[in-house]
């Protein structure tokens, strides 16, 4: 079964909208959580990734990094793998 893609973003991150593109370009469906307004929600993810920038990438539930790692992640092959479940 396909892993999902969670895509963490704020407002005007243009690292964001680089990794939704990259990701619709590749029709990887993903869930967008917009964390702009949401402190305690930017605490969590924090404490789950250990990471505080935008965007933050998760495939089911391991946390892949940021903008650069899910590039390349997807000029490796590796995106493919990861959804894949390998």
């Amino acid at each position: 079964m396909a892993k999902k893609i969670t895509l963490y973003t704020t407002d005007k991150c243009s690292s964001c909208l680089r990794a939704k593109a990259l990701l619709t370009q590749r029709a990887v469906p993903f869930e967008e959580v917009n964390l702009s307004r949401d402190h305690d929600g930017r605490a969590a993810l924090v404490q789950r990734t250990g990471m505080m920038t935008f965007p933050q990438v998760l495939v089911g539930d391991e946390p892949l990094g940021g903008f650069e790692a899910l590039a390349a992640a997807d000029r490796d092959g590796r995106l493919a793998a990861l959804l894949a479940g390998r």
